[in-house]
């Protein structure tokens, strides 16, 4: 009897022991893990910079590495690869892509279908102006049989346009709101007069002494697609 109550008192006492609570460690932990992703980050951002400057080929790890000012060995822990780095830039730059559009005009809302194609336009204009170096990284690709080329088709460029892009334009004509063309050629007609401030932006500086960055000149060039694509009337300026 004198041992059942002496593993009677254990079980008592085991269990009204405190609950331990999330000690330094897990906070180590968690800040770790931010420092991992923040660093993540800085190399996606420099290496959108390498690729769209160099193109693949002349693109290295060692030059993300200065950009960063982070160890070649560091980089290449998170990436081991210069195909693997290339492709998490992709994944990255086009994910941010589509989290503006859900976020300017998510699937749910009462936007009218021109309504909808013009505030995702609108949102790659904000978009490429955030990452100047996105058109320039594109257009390095943008060459027959390239093997990224047709990856970047069959992971980004192709879903996007089949099952968002092409349908809105396509509800807009049948509106009666955008010319009756061919929906492929419209939204490249819209690309390019959105890229125009990033891809020939220092062009642009130079002959017109003006920054395409110019919150002002960006405004009025939206004004301009705005007016000419959308059938929005111009603000009228004080002279």
């Amino acid at each position: 009897m004198k041992q059942s109550s002496r593993n009677a008192n254990l079980h008592v006492e085991s269990s009204t022991q405190p609950i331990r609570r999330a000690g330094p460690s897990r906070k180590l932990k968690r800040r770790e893990q931010q420092r991992a992703i923040n660093t993540r980050l800085v190399i996606l951002k420099a290496a959108l910079s390498e690729f769209a400057e160099q193109g693949f080929d002349a693109a290295s790890i060692r030059n993300i590495a200065v950009r960063t000012g982070l160890q070649h060995p560091l980089i290449s822990y998170h990436f081991r690869t210069k195909e693997i780095l290339w492709r998490a830039v992709a994944e990255h730059v086009f994910t941010e892509i589509q989290t503006l559009w859900d976020d300017q005009g998510p699937i749910d809302s009462q936007l009218s279908a021109l309504e909808r194609v013009r505030e995702e336009y609108r949102a790659f204009l904000r978009f490429q102006l955030d990452y100047p170096d996105f058109h320039h990284f594109m257009l390095r690709e943008s060459k027959p049989r390239n093997p990224r080329l047709a990856w970047l088709t069959k992971r980004f460029l192709k879903p996007l346009l089949m099952s968002r892009l092409l349908p809105q334009i396509s509800a807009a004509q049948k509106a009666g709101e955008l010319p009756n063309a061919d929906p492929m050629l419209i939204h490249y007609m819209l690309i390019g007069m959105i890229s125009v401030l990033s891809s020939v932006g220092d062009e642009i500086r130079l002959v017109a002494n003006i920054s395409p960055t110019d919150p002002e000149v960006v405004n009025a060039y939206w004004e301009l697609i705005d007016h000419t694509v959308f059938g929005r009337k111009q603000p009228v300026r004080k002279k």
